[in-house]
């Protein structure tokens, strides 16, 4: 193996640590809130309440019970690893973009007298990136995806927009909508591949030298 191909391979190797090493952070911060979650009582999104705005940053990280937590962690470790296989800034785009479209619709339009919590918002952001990328980027690595994630997810996407008591049903719309927003931010414009371009390249991963 001659040096160049060293170089690249440990430079992709530092890529999909850095890559892991986020999604574990986001998920384990999650986590960390649940174990300390008696000392941040009342830090949910209350719809149209001033106090309630700084939901919209914390709630992501709150959960109502550990079945809550486990429910949104499964999804966001499959959905999230799917979105770093673009890289680091794709993941981060499209969870800031979600989350804050959740929140402010949640805390437009929720329903009141009560807080929404939880990261449904997100994990919803992310199948909807997931499933309109394809849209807009034109490659087939993300149409791949979009059908990987409409077969598994595109049940629980129609049941999860269906107002339910006791489910914040505008957190998982507004989470979904700012999952579209952020794939049509992302790629405004399609990128252009040339003919004789490696596949690999469509997933932003350094190519391997024989």
């Amino acid at each position: 193996m001659s040096r160049e191909n060293v170089v690249q391979f440990h430079d992709r190797d530092r890529s999909v640590k850095l890559r892991a090493l986020a999604l574990f952070l986001f998920i384990g911060l999650m986590w960390f809130v649940r174990g300390i979650d008696a000392f941040l009582a009342g830090v949910g999104i209350v719809p149209r309440s001033s106090g309630g705005l700084e939901g919209i940053v914390i709630t992501p990280f709150v959960h109502a019970s550990w079945e809550h937590l486990i429910a949104n962690t499964i999804p966001l470790a499959v959905l999230g690893a799917l979105i770093l296989l673009r890289g680091l800034a794709e993941f981060l785009f499209a969870l800031i973009t979600s989350a804050f479209v959740s929140g402010a619709g949640t805390w437009l339009f929720g329903e009141g007298h009560a807080q929404h919590v939880g990261a449904s918002g997100i994990v919803l952001g992310f199948i909807g990136f997931l499933l309109f990328r394809s849209a807009f980027d034109r490659r087939l690595s993300s149409l791949i995806i979009t059908i990987i994630v409409a077969g598994l997810y595109g049940t629980a996407v129609g049941t999860s927009l269906i107002p339910e008591e006791g489910i914040s049903w505008s957190g998982h719309f507004f989470g979904f909508l700012g999952g579209f927003v952020a794939a049509r931010l992302r790629y405004r414009t399609a990128p252009k591949i040339y003919p004789g371009e490696h596949p690999l390249a469509v997933l932003n991963m350094p190519r391997m030298m024989e």
